[in-house]
């Protein structure tokens, strides 16, 4: 099946806000994450939640989509992340059917050829930013469950063979400098 994402979720801008020491939810920002849109910083309570509307509050099962700069990425909200809101950087997107695994859009949604799409349509001239506009105007190519379950696995399983590469990569540098080091001793 082949829909635009306007057909399957609705989507809304982050809220702007200004983050505290001490809050009770957190403000999710592009710097929590790294350029694959894995948490890189532990996430800290930073914002009163009598300031923020229920309807801003994530839920698990959005995707966030960093919309502005060079950066641009989706992660998928998981009930493992504390309370949060996001900050305008992102567009929270949120289905609206169970044709679609939001772990699924996320990963079309980082797809070198989504990215590429989207980064055509990016408009600014000191930071890029892509339009909500344009985000609802993507085509979005959905299999069934099965299908989608699958291309995740396959994805998980290629993403810890090349962790699993670097690692080993990383020792062999470590022994090759070793033998170096016991052949001059």
């Amino acid at each position: 099946m082949k829909t635009t994402l306007k057909n399957i979720a609705t989507i809304q801008t982050g809220v702007f806000a200004k983050p505290a020491y001490n809050g009770d939810i957190v403000y999710l920002q592009a710097r929590h994450f790294d350029e694959n849109g894995l948490l890189s910083v532990e996430l800290h309570p930073d914002l009163m939640a009598d300031d923020i509307s229920d309807k801003h509050i994530l839920k698990t099962g959005d995707v966030l989509f960093a919309a502005k700069g060079t950066k641009n990425f989706a992660v998928a909200f998981e009930d493992h992340f504390p309370a949060s809101v996001a900050s305008t950087s992102f567009f929270v997107i949120r289905l609206q059917n169970e044709i679609i695994l939001p772990q699924y859009l996320t990963w079309y949604l980082n797809n070198p050829d989504s990215q590429q799409f989207l980064k055509n349509f990016a408009r600014g001239t000191s930071i890029a930013s892509i339009s909500k506009a344009v985000l609802d105007e993507l085509e979005i190519f959905i299999p069934d469950l099965k299908t989608q379950e699958l291309i995740l696995k396959i994805t998980q399983l290629r993403n810890t063979e090349k962790k699993l590469k670097q690692e080993i990569e990383i020792l062999r540098e470590k022994l090759i400098q070793q033998l170096i080091i016991n052949a001059i001793k």
